[in-house]
């Protein structure tokens, strides 16, 4: 299939979208475009902050919203209220178009809870389903650790990794829900994928915004422990 119909963009927050909010410029927030030209349709990842402008990016470039992926609940990927905080997202996305949010079925009960919106109003999904997106396939990969049900997106050779992985480290486990036990093995998982897909992380904390996964591979220290008791040594309690 022709690359000139993949529609695909990376957009950090307080830069691209929600623009001069303080708190999105400083989380340094990836949200992702994926879409079909020759359809029109399009998908948004883990719009967090002002999630209209992601919105109206898309449309802008003759797109259309079809639908939402979320890696993970945490409000700075979908927004809604956790440890004090408030901030726009999801809610904010649905008042201005009705579309189907995906999500990890574990983590259906975290996300709901933290945007207030109800269960039922998200779409659960177990490891290896797929989104279709016109004609591209987005595989749905389980990689719990940061949280219970967090979520990476596989397609077109590029991998969609939340907080689960970073070009440089990985989400954290001390957060409710975290596992650093899954963590290592959600790790060990993505480390093993065939392709050398780009690793496309969910908050920018490394000089390039993405990397092969082969370089993630040899450089990203989290990615040395081969056995669960190497991991413990890196990363104890």
């Amino acid at each position: 299939m022709s690359s000139e119909r993949l529609y695909f963009r990376q957009l950090l927050s307080g830069r691209d979208y929600a623009v001069g909010d303080p708190i999105a410029t400083q989380m340094r927030n990836f949200a992702y475009l994926i879409g079909d030209r020759e359809t029109g349709d399009c998908v948004v990842i883990d719009p967090a902050y002002a999630a209209g402008d992601l919105v109206d990016i898309a449309e802008g470039d003759g797109l259309r919203l079809s639908g939402v992926l979320a890696t993970h609940h945490h409000p700075d990927h979908v927004g809604g209220t956790m440890l004090g905080f408030t901030l726009r997202g999801v809610r904010e996305l649905l008042e201005k178009t009705s579309v189907p949010v995906h999500v990890n079925a574990k983590e259906l009960p975290w996300v709901a809870n933290v945007t207030g919106i109800a269960e039922s109003e998200f779409t659960g999904h177990e490891h290896g389903d797929k989104v279709t997106v016109g004609a591209f396939d987005i595989e749905l990969l389980h990689t719990p650790g940061h949280t219970p049900g967090s979520q990476c997106f596989l397609f077109d050779n590029r991998l969609i990794a939340g907080d689960t992985l970073f070009v440089d480290g990985c989400g954290r486990t001390d957060f409710p829900g975290g596992d650093s036990d899954e963590m290592f093995r959600s790790l060990r998982y993505l480390a093993g994928l065939a392709g050398d897909p780009v690793v496309y992380p969910g908050h920018w904390y490394s000089q390039e915004p993405s990397a092969a996964l082969s370089t993630v591979r040899d450089k990203n220290y989290v990615m040395r422990p081969q056995t669960l008791e190497q991991w413990h040594m890196l990363m104890p309690g």
